[in-house]
């Protein structure tokens, strides 16, 4: 298993967009893309997040998900597109290297931090893209952030 890391997540500013549906995160990623694509902001400085919003429900395929892009401070919200503040903190970390096994690796990240000394706190936990958003996503490789009590 890889080692999980402890890492500090500074504030960040992000356009955020959502999708819902069965299959929420392309519809958000199509959103953000999409607005990125037509302001000019994808210039490969950005960071990507995201996160189930609202979580998955027994009895029903739909739910929700939220997809961040880090942006600088005079970027203004636009149709679909909000700005948010985000306050950072400590997380634990681990790498999902792809959609395959992302469900997978976010059972082995709570096995960790149930085993750790460590505890979750009601921060939203994250996935940040480390990959370019435009490979396909069978290439995508991610690190998923549990947040942790300081």
């Amino acid at each position: 298993m890889e080692e999980v890391r402890i890492v500090r997540l500074e504030p960040m500013r992000v356009a955020a967009t959502l999708g819902f549906g069965p299959e929420p995160e392309l519809e958000a990623w199509e959103k953000l893309m999409t607005w990125a694509r037509a302001t000019n902001l994808a210039d490969g400085t950005q960071r990507y997040f995201g996160f189930n919003n609202p979580n998955p429900m027994p009895g029903s395929p739909n739910y929700g998900y939220e997809q961040w892009m880090t942006v600088g401070p005079d970027v203004e919200p636009l149709g679909d597109v909000e700005i948010k503040d985000f306050e950072g903190g400590l997380f634990a970390v681990l790498r999902c290297d792809g959609l395959v096994t992302i469900g997978e690796d976010w059972g082995r990240l709570a096995a960790w931090l149930e085993a750790s000394s460590y505890r979750a706190d009601n921060r939203q936990c994250l996935e940040e893209l480390l990959t370019s958003p435009v490979l396909p996503h069978t290439e995508w490789v991610f690190d998923l952030f549990v947040a942790i009590a300081d």
